[in-house]
């Protein structure tokens, strides 16, 4: 009978706790970020603490404010002069002053006769129809873009719920993150042991993707920007953020944008600034995750680059702009659950 009980309960725990997860789902992005950045500003906490200990509200609400000013203030600005050159570089495309097909022809001109007459038949470049292509591909997108304007009210009144709740939850979390953690290891049906485990691998994995991760594309994106503003290039703003991006993924990453934007640049007679920006792609962007992410990270997180990527990939196809964080913490997690698990099974084999 208590068995009977007993399962019917957990049935009960489960499905409560899941229609408790789909009530909150609207806000999962908010709770997800409040939870990260309280495990990493959690020091920050306790360094006001410990300068009054008897005002943990005072603590949580200075910490927040520095989560303001030293994250969101920054992500505002840099995302309201993304959209500004985006803007910029659309109306320079559609007006013809960025010639996507003059490179091209550039390189049509400069191959021997023999080589430009194999290059035609084989490939049958017609550099007009190229450009009227290129042209027809961008002129659409920035015309969808600009349909999609009248939702931007809208979509900035969501963010800033989405944002006022996850400052709310950030300030509960760092003030009774400590409680949270004892309630949480005491409810998982877990040992001890392997319950601090898994927890203290969340913690290291939050940290080391934020770290490691986030931070060295922060870092690679803001030299790619660099590299372009100092070469007088179009909206090295925007390069930098989308070299930003692309560098959450290992393997190629930013490469992605300046090898392209190198050869363009060589292509269209930029001679020395296509060197430039190859040389500074190859041996300082290129070069800073493998000197980084080391020291970033330490022994945070420990993760095959290939498993990373997929992670990464999977996280962002399946939870959108917040996998880039979902992906490798649960991928983190999972190593960590079955490196338990197959240390149980050692032991068992040892005790038989």
């Amino acid at each position: 009978m208590r068995t009977s009980e007993h399962r019917s309960f957990l049935v009960w725990l489960g499905l409560i706790t899941l229609a408790f997860g789909w009530l909150l789902w609207p806000f999962s992005g908010a709770l997800l970020w409040a939870t990260l950045l309280a495990i990493i500003f959690a020091p920050v906490y306790r360094r006001f603490l410990e300068g009054f200990p008897e005002w943990r509200n005072l603590a949580a609400l200075s910490t927040v404010i520095v989560v303001v000013v030293l994250v969101l203030i920054p992500v505002g600005i840099v995302i309201a002069s993304l959209v500004d050159q985006g803007g910029e570089l659309y109306q320079r495309v559609q007006a013809g002053e960025i010639n996507l097909a003059h490179p091209l022809q550039q390189l049509k001109a400069a191959l021997p006769d023999w080589a430009a007459s194999i290059s035609g038949r084989l490939a049958g470049i017609d550099l007009s129809a190229l450009k009227e292509r290129l042209s027809s591909l961008v002129v659409p997108a920035g015309q969808q873009l600009a349909g999609h304007a009248i939702n931007i009210g809208q979509l900035t009144l969501e963010f800033v719920a989405s944002l006022l709740v996850m400052l709310y939850l950030l300030f509960f979390f760092l003030r009774d993150g400590d409680e949270l953690s004892l309630r949480i290891r005491d409810a998982l049906p877990l040992r001890a042991g392997q319950t601090a485990e898994i927890l203290d691998a969340f913690t290291l994995a939050v940290r080391g993707t934020i770290k490691g991760i986030i931070l060295v594309a922060l870092i690679q994106g803001a030299l790619g920007g660099l590299i372009f503003w100092l070469l007088g290039l179009t909206a090295p703003l925007l390069a930098g953020a989308i070299m930003a991006l692309l560098s959450l993924l290992p393997v190629l990453g930013s490469a992605l944008v300046w090898v392209p934007a190198g050869l363009y640049l060589l292509l269209a007679g930029a001679v020395t600034k296509g060197i430039i920006l190859l040389a500074f792609g190859t041996f300082v962007i290129g070069l800073a995750d493998n000197f980084l992410r080391p020291i970033l990270v330490g022994q945070s997180i420990q993760m095959p680059s290939y498993l990373v990527l997929l992670a990464t990939l999977g996280g962002l196809a399946t939870f959108g702009a917040n996998g880039f964080v979902i992906g490798p913490l649960v991928a983190a997690i999972f190593l960590t659950t079955w490196h338990i698990y197959a240390g149980s099974k050692e032991r068992q084999k040892v005790r038989e």
